[in-house]
């Protein structure tokens, strides 16, 4: 005749562990992975076996409860900095972690149950009771108010102000983006080419008005000069840039 055994249910595997560790009285830096490996079999072979994924659960955190054990065998391994490592680390790691989500848990019920036993009743006070203000004695407020006292009031409301201010960030600028098209500033560069025939590159960019517009009619040159519509002359370096015009219908 089987002997019937009442389990304690529990959350997951973590949750069993833990349960473990208390019950052994054990240091959760320290796990005597043998002992706890067993008792953690003997409850999964308990299990009831219907419910496949709370099983599956199990089944992984005994796995890996045994291939620590089967590292503990082993030499231990060394890291960079020349420290053993401990196959048991990342399992602490998480039940330290898991333990601290718990004891939250069960400080957020805690106050939950509180909470319900918090009343409030609601008011009850007349709206004529509850619309007095008191009045307010202008003279008596002001009676030792003085022109210094104004004045330094000012000067600290000022303060304030200027304490808000970001002394770096507002001697910024305004940023406006300027747009120019490419395209448009080839066709105006081959009209221009075609009127003047032979220009410097300088007297072309006395028409630009800005850095943005100097950029991009330098890239209109260069694309011009690829395609062979100009042809560009240069003595020496940092001499004045001749543009000729090639193309002429």
């Amino acid at each position: 005749m089987a002997i019937p055994v009442k389990l304690q249910v529990f959350e997951g595997p973590l949750d069993l562990l833990l349960h473990l560790i208390d019950k052994n009285k054990v240091n959760i830096y320290d796990i005597p992975i043998v002992l706890i490996t067993e008792q953690y079999l003997e409850y999964v072979n308990a299990m009831d076996k219907t419910d496949l994924n709370v099983v599956s659960e199990f089944l992984v955190m005994a796995a890996t409860l045994l291939d620590i054990k089967s590292k503990m065998l082993l030499p231990a391994e060394v890291n960079e900095e020349g420290e053993e490592e401990d196959p048991r680390a990342e399992l602490v790691e998480k039940l330290l972690e898991y333990k601290m989500y718990k004891y939250m848990a069960y400080e957020l019920k805690d106050r939950q149950v509180d909470a319900m036993r918090s009343l409030y009743k609601a008011s009850t006070i007349p709206p004529e009771v509850e619309a007095y203000r008191e009045p307010v004695d202008i003279e008596k407020l002001v009676s030792d108010v003085t022109l210094r006292k104004l004045n330094d009031i000012f000067n600290e409301v000022m303060k304030r102000q200027e304490d808000k201010v970001d002394k770096v960030r507002s001697n910024f600028g305004k940023i406006e983006k300027e747009e120019v098209n490419l395209l448009e500033k080839i066709e105006y560069v081959k009209e221009y080419a075609r009127k003047n025939g032979r220009f410097s590159f300088r007297q072309l960019l006395m028409e630009s008005s800005s850095k943005m517009q100097v950029i991009v009619t330098f890239l209109a040159i260069l694309e011009l000069m690829k395609t062979s519509f100009i042809r560009v002359e240069q003595d020496y370096t940092f001499a004045d840039i001749r543009i000729s015009c090639v193309e002429t219908v």
